[in-house]
């Protein structure tokens, strides 16, 4: 099934956010013309018009963006101040908690750790600011190393890393269950903070 234009049109807009796209990007990405994609931007700004949508396509100096209307900016506006606490994932949990007591480590000694692929939660972590890069590895690669945020702190009510509490001491004997203490410790300081 072939996507017609304005499907591609409004899902490139949608993907790049407050960039938006130039008149340029557009022929380039979506293969078509200048005049072909003015009359579906066009026709996309009419039928935005028309529905009982809460977007509509805006051109800002020759950058086009998929835009909220302003009769529901009210709306928005009580979602900014007031963002859905959304918890995480337990392999973002685990990620973190690894992070925590490793950093600075790359995400392949996280998937080492994990025995599981890692790149997901970790993009979610730093896309909440409770992660960051912290430089580079030597050797071949020089790949990205991670460690936690002043964000990171704040949220989990800590001054520093040393007020994280200790890892059990007979932890090579029991790798499962030291897990299980630690992710229940974890989460549980966690919850607390998404209830505060």
């Amino acid at each position: 099934m072939k996507t017609n234009l304005s499907n591609k049109i409004e899902a490139l807009l949608f993907v790049v956010g407050d960039d938006g796209l130039t008149m340029a990007q557009l022929e380039f990405l979506t293969e078509t013309g200048e005049d072909e994609i003015r009359a579906c931007i066009d026709e996309m700004a009419n039928r935005y018009g028309e529905l009982e949508s809460g977007l509509m396509i805006k051109e800002f100096s020759g950058v086009f963006q998929l835009v909220t209307k302003p009769e529901v900016a009210e709306t928005i506006q009580k979602l900014v101040e007031n963002p859905t606490p959304q918890a995480l994932s337990q392999a973002s949990l685990e990620v973190l908690a690894i992070v925590a007591y490793k950093q600075p480590l790359t995400r392949l000694e996280i998937e080492d750790l994990r025995g599981v692929k890692s790149e997901k939660p970790l993009q979610t972590l730093a896309a909440k600011g409770l992660v960051q890069e912290m430089g580079r590895a030597e050797g071949t690669g020089r790949a990205i190393l991670y460690g936690t945020t002043n964000e990171f702190l704040n949220y989990f009510g800590l001054k520093s890393l040393d007020e994280l509490p200790p890892l059990p001491e007979d932890a090579s004997d029991e790798p499962e269950e030291e897990t299980d203490l630690f992710m229940t410790k974890f989460q549980a300081a966690f919850q607390e903070e998404v209830k505060a």
